[in-house]
């Protein structure tokens, strides 16, 4: 990730303001759920993606009685109920 030089101040509520040239490049709307991630030293902003509850992988993932599951891992508890 290359640092782009856009410096913005966090206000008395501690939001920021993303510039519109940034959400228009990332198709970020209003209203859109962002994830704020911590690594390290570094604060990261990310489009939200809801991620299998078991591998958090975020393909595939299908939301049953309001958890989400990736199709990998609901094809292995499929195996799993069929052998017992």
């Amino acid at each position: 990730m290359k640092p782009i030089g856009i410096v913005r101040k966090v206000d008395q509520l501690g939001r920021i303001v993303l510039p519109k040239s940034l959400r228009k490049r990332y198709e970020m709307n209003e209203g859109d759920p962002v994830e704020i991630l911590v690594q390290g030293e570094h604060i990261i902003l990310e489009r939200y993606r809801p991620r299998c509850i078991f591998c958090s992988s975020a393909d595939g993932v299908k939301e049953f009685k309001e958890r989400h599951i990736c199709s990998e891992c609901l094809a292995g508890m499929e195996r799993l109920k069929q052998k017992s």
